[in-house]
């Protein structure tokens, strides 16, 4: 089974030997929305005008992605109206990441280690336990950089996210920030998929711009 948006965005910002999340709060929201994104791929929910709707409820058989999709349908039809895309990121991104890192667990990919800080206070870890797919992610995504456009809709709407998370370090660590973040705004402005998942991509940025910036301001002040 192919990993999911969600779970290659985790791995980027899991350290791989001490299993902490890197760029945490930022990444969280990326996640979220990577669950969101594969949903939309898969045509199970829409992303239009800034609300979510689902489109169809049948199960992808990918269990991270259909329990999220049921909490969305359940959600949605309490509300009794399409929900703002910021409103579900905010209520499900420390959700999604614990879903996902356990899915990656589940998966092999990372193993748990549990500790206690300061002796008092337990934490869990996921450092690498198969370094595999992220090798071959990190590869593709640098391929991927440097050859522009024969590449997927998926692999685009991946760097769409990060680029709209700005965890342009999580990706490409060796190379300057400006310099990738002008390269994926060159790679995600064309016409790599149908309109509705651009649509979808372009609402979810902006969505991501809200929460990301308003976690800085509270943290801040």
């Amino acid at each position: 089974m192919a990993v999911t948006l969600a779970e290659e965005i985790m791995l980027l910002s899991l350290d791989d030997v001490s299993g902490v999340a890197k760029e945490r709060q930022t990444a969280a929201w990326a996640v979220a929305g990577g669950i969101l994104l594969d949903l939309v791929l898969a045509g199970r929910v829409s992303v239009d005008d800034g609300r979510l709707r689902v489109t169809d409820a049948t199960p992808t058989e990918v269990p991270l992605l259909d329990e999220r999709l049921r909490q969305i349908g359940a959600w949605c039809a309490k509300k009794g109206r399409a929900p703002k895309v910021t409103e579900w990121l905010t209520k499900d991104q420390s959700k999604a990441v614990k879903a996902t890192v356990e899915s990656l667990r589940e998966r092999g990919l990372v193993r748990e280690e549990r500790q206690r800080v300061m002796g008092l206070f337990p934490v869990a870890r996921y450092p690498e336990a198969d370094g595999s797919v992220e090798r071959e992610l990190r590869a593709r995504l640098r391929t991927v950089l440097a050859t522009g456009p024969a590449h997927s809709a998926r692999t685009t709407g991946l760097l769409a996210l990060i680029h709209g998370a700005k965890l342009h370090r999580l990706a490409f660590p060796d190379i300057p920030r400006k310099e990738v973040a002008a390269r994926l705004e060159e790679l995600t402005a064309g016409e790599w998929a149908a309109e509705s998942v651009r649509r979808a991509i372009r609402d979810m940025q902006a969505a991501m711009l809200v929460v990301t910036t308003a976690t800085v301001v509270a943290v801040t002040s």
